[in-house]
């Protein structure tokens, strides 16, 4: 359903694209150099049409994948469709006007400012009105329960029933189809949820242990945190159980307290009042950025170091047996396992009694791994893993199952770092360096966990450089 949705919103925009930059060079033709008929056939015979036809088209879908507008289509609002299609416009039309279109010859510098009005007005027009129609009629099928967004109500007391009702009862229909409940309750107050509480509407599909495992096999995509005001204390550790099973819109049942200070961001008037968790760490912009910067850098990388990573692998399969690559698998976004690359720094059957982090001096580092490891060598095969989208440039370096099961017993809260794809570089890597204990991983945490509060561009760039600074000065480990 939301590949086919996607698909209406891409050809629509692709339509529009093309209309509207038709409709500026016949406007431009047949009204600003006043050619009429004979413009009209200029148009078509103009190759800067064409080209432009396709790159600029091009340019626009890009644009709006950056913005995130093909993200989460079935719940697109229409307010906020508007504001985003008309900063999306003018930028676009910015672009266009000052990179094609500034240097055309005019009767009048006046021409430049009424071809700039007419193809903002028209591209707008053109793409806002289909989109709107999409839109509506996808609201439309909400509103009437055609459309059901799988929800999972993490609470199973009189609140949780309270708030499902109220949710099935509003005015308005919003979405929620739930799939059931997850219990949390405890003693005295367990046997009286299962007599009040939302259990006699809803199955109950375990506890809060097995979340990520309920989120999984339902495809569950928003989450509500109904529990009673006794147990509004463990609000930040349900909070925390949730972000750590999935990528999911997370709400809550307000309290008398919430009220008061303003803390419920209602997006219709018309549905219950619940408090929404922003769990995005950055913009969509600057996801999709990242994204792009991730994998026009890895290519570049990959390129540019041929002759390093030719000249490694032959060093690497001459002086010491065994294979160049080795492949370890390591824990990734949202505790998914994957398959992490490097060069071969240590002998063949170095962990052959069991997993062990390596030290200073480790006699199961090759001497050239021991170089190797100095300026990162052994990394660069991670940028296919970029490429894979396993992993990004910048992120927390991922750790072996194993070692996350020590750490998650000592600090819980390395599972937020899953909320994020793993990096070749991270800031802990920056700060603090390979960690060779399970107290060293611990302390390093820290960094890692204040990446995600200050995750941006600027934060991925500023990491990088110190990072090239470590490897020319030789003080990785």
């Amino acid at each position: 359903m939301e590949k086919r949705q996607t698909a209406k919103y891409i050809v629509c925009d692709t339509l529009s694209a093309m209309l509207a930059w038709a409709a500026l060079f016949v406007f431009r033709k047949t009204v600003l150099e006043a050619d009429g008929w004979e413009g009209l056939r200029q148009v078509f015979n103009d190759s800067h049409f064409w080209i432009g036809l396709l790159v600029v088209t091009a340019g626009w879908l890009a644009l709006y994948t950056i913005q995130g507008m093909y993200r989460n289509v079935l719940r697109r609002a229409r307010l906020k469709e508007l504001l985003e299609t008309l900063i999306a416009t003018v930028l676009g039309v910015v672009v266009i006007f000052f990179v094609l279109l500034i240097d055309d010859e005019m009767p009048s510098y006046r021409n430049h400012y009424a071809s700039f009005l007419f193809l903002l007005a028209v591209h707008f027009t053109l793409t806002y009105i289909p989109r709107l129609l999409i839109t509506t009629q996808t609201v439309g099928r909400v509103h009437n329960r055609s459309i059901g967004f799988p929800t999972l109500m993490v609470g199973t007391g009189r609140k949780a029933l309270q708030t499902y009702l109220d949710l099935e009862n509003q005015e308005t229909y919003s979405g929620e189809l739930f799939v059931g409940c997850i219990d949390v309750a405890e003693g005295a107050r367990k046997a009286e949820s299962e007599e009040q509480g939302v259990e006699k509407v809803m199955p109950c599909l375990g506890k809060l242990d097995n979340l990520r495992e309920v989120v999984e096999r339902h495809n569950v995509e928003e989450v509500i945190i109904a529990v009673e005001d006794e147990d509004r204390s463990r609000v930040n550790e349900l909070l925390r159980a949730v972000d750590e099973a999935g990528d999911m819109i997370i709400k809550i049942t307000p309290d008398a307290r919430d009220l008061m200070v303003g803390s419920i961001k209602q997006e219709s008037i018309f549905h219950s009042p619940l408090i929404v968790i922003n769990n995005r760490l950055m913009d969509e912009w600057q996801y999709s950025l990242k994204r792009i910067f991730d994998i026009f850098i890895s290519l570049v990388a990959l390129v540019v170091l041929s002759p390093v990573f030719l000249v490694t692998a032959l060093i690497v399969k001459l002086t010491t047996p065994g294979p160049v690559f080795y492949a370890q698998e390591r824990i990734g976004y949202h505790g998914k396992p994957f398959k992490m690359h490097k060069f071969r720094s240590m002998y063949v059957d170095a962990e052959e009694s069991g997993p062990a982090l390596s030290k200073d001096n480790d006699p199961r580092i090759t001497p050239f791994g021991r170089f190797m490891r100095k300026v990162r060598l052994d990394e660069i095969p991670q940028f296919y893993n970029v490429l894979k989208g396993t992993m990004s440039l910048v992120g927390p370096r991922p750790e072996r199952q194993f070692y996350i099961d020590q750490i998650v017993k000592r600090a819980p809260e390395y599972l937020l770092l899953q909320r994020v794809k793993p990096g070749i570089t991270s800031w802990g890597q920056v700060k603090y360096g390979y960690a060779s204990t399970v107290d060293e991983m611990v302390e390093r945490l820290r960094y890692d966990l204040l990446y995600l509060d200050n995750m941006s561009l600027s934060t991925d760039l500023k990491i990088l450089l110190y990072t090239v600074i470590i490897i020319i000065q030789g003080r990785g480990k």
